[in-house]
């Protein structure tokens, strides 16, 4: 699964507006923002870069005013982590990654009171716009709310991939999520968050099956996520995702 998880990396980095191969590593890049969880690299597996192949990779970056980062397997590509930390990367985080596969997936039951239709997709610029508010506030300002994200999760769901959300009572949204387009037989659920207000209604584990049921059914092999706490990590066993590996991250500062 590992090894899906890297390829399915280097894919996915592929599909980005701007999509640049360099020294064995591929970068993909967003010109509509900066942000460093958008634009970042990753190894081919098995690669063995050189310092040349380090140096141009930070180029790349560096050209378009970006923090080199990259995002990988590390047990996919061992010889990228000495090589990044000789040019003088550092590690920003290690990520468990958890996997479920079709016929372990395990549907939760309702969230709750809230009305409506209990998971739904977006159809409206207005949802899409709620739920990258919703997404913002969730994570606490680790991002904001801004027509780039809306666009983003648009291009989500058009290009294969799946968005999905939990109405508020208010008619705005009380949580959703999204998950890439099918790469390789796999496909990534990323981004599940719901506003303070409505937490402990099991939102998040609605919109995670709801998600996952729905890149089962066009096909995937399985689905990946990675997890920012035991009380999430709980949350996505239930539901029959299991620890498969690990995922480095790395940056160069300024």
């Amino acid at each position: 699964m590992g090894t899906n998880v890297q390829n399915f990396a280097v894919a996915n980095l592929r599909r980005r507006p701007e999509a640049v191969a360099v020294g064995g590593f591929v970068a993909g890049f967003d010109p509509a923002t900066s942000s460093p969880y958008v634009n970042y690299a990753t190894p081919l597996p098995g690669a063995e870069p050189t310092a040349a192949d380090v140096a141009a990779l930070v180029t790349a970056f560096r050209d378009r005013g970006l923090k080199p980062r990259l995002e990988f397997a590390p047990d996919r590509a061992p010889e990228v982590e000495p090589a990044l930390r000789a040019a003088g990367f550092g590690v920003e985080a290690v990520h468990e990654y958890l996997v479920c596969e079709p016929g372990i997936l395990s549907m939760p039951p309702s969230a709750g009171s809230l009305p409506g239709p209990l998971v739904a997709a977006p159809t409206t610029e207005q949802q899409y716009a709620a739920i990258d508010a919703a997404l913002s506030e969730a994570f606490e300002g680790e991002f904001a709310a801004s027509a780039e994200g809306v666009a983003r999760l648009r291009r989500t769901q058009e290009n294969g991939g799946a968005v999905r959300f939990v109405s508020a009572p208010d008619g705005g949204c009380a949580g959703g999520g999204s998950c890439s387009a099918p790469a390789v037989g796999t496909a990534e659920l990323a981004g599940v968050g719901t506003r303070p207000a409505f937490r402990r209604r099991g939102i998040g584990a609605a919109v995670t099956a709801a998600l996952t049921a729905a890149m089962f059914e066009q096909g995937a092999e399985s689905v990946w996520l990675e997890y920012s706490g035991d009380g999430s990590r709980r949350v996505y066993e239930r539901l029959g995702y299991s620890p498969q590996g690990t995922r480095l991250y790395m940056a160069l500062e300024a």
